[in-house]
C-alpha cells in the first residue's frame, strides 16, 4: 500500500501465505486515515485498478498533508494494512507554449515542401537557361 503521488492511495492484495496477487476481486476493501491536525478520511471503499491483478485505488481522497492509512478488508479473506502516506497536490504538465514554433524540431514537413520548391525552382531555371541557349544558337546560326 502506497500513496499514489498525489492525494489518492493504490493497494496491492495479496495473500499473506505465499504473497501472490489476490486473482478474484476482494469482496471490500475499505481505507480509513487519521491525517494531521486530527483530520479523518473515511470509510472510503476502494475499487479495483487497470494496473494489473489484485490492485486497488481510491482515487483523489486525501489533502494534501501527512496521513496514516489503515485498510481492511472481511471475512473470508480479513487482513489490515496500515502505512503512511504523504499526499501532495497533484502536478500538471505546464500547457503548451503557442508561441513555439513547430518548425524547432516538431513537425518537419515544411522541410520536404522547401525542399521541393527548391528543386522546382531549380528545375525552371535550368529550362529557361536551356531555351535561351537554344534560342541564341538558332539566331546565330541560320
Amino acid at each position: 500500500m502506497a500513496g499514489d503521488g498525489a492525494t489518492g492511495v493504490t493497494v496491492r492484495a495479496t495473500y499473506k501465505q505465499d504473497g501472490h496477487p489476490v486473482a478474484d476481486q476482494v469482496l471490500r476493501l475499505v481505507l480509513n486515515g487519521t491525517g494531521e491536525g486530527g483530520r479523518t478520511i473515511g470509510p472510503v471503499q476502494l475499487e479495483p485498478s487497470n494496473e494489473g491483478q489484485g490492485f486497488y485505488t481510491s482515487g483523489p481522497v486525501l489533502a494534501p498533508g501527512k496521513w496514516t492509512i489503515v485498510v481492511t478488508s472481511p471475512e473470508p479473506n480479513a487482513g489490515k494494512a496500515e502505512t503512511q502516506v504523504d499526499a501532495r497536490v497533484a502536478q500538471t504538465a505546464p500547457p503548451p507554449d503557442a508561441s513555439t514554433d513547430r518548425r524547432d524540431g516538431g513537425d518537419t514537413r515544411w522541410r520536404w515542401w522547401v525542399a521541393a520548391a527548391a528543386i522546382l525552382l531549380g528545375t525552371l531555371i535550368a529550362l529557361a537557361l536551356v531555351a535561351r541557349h537554344r534560342a541564341k544558337s538558332l539566331a546565330d546560326h541560320p
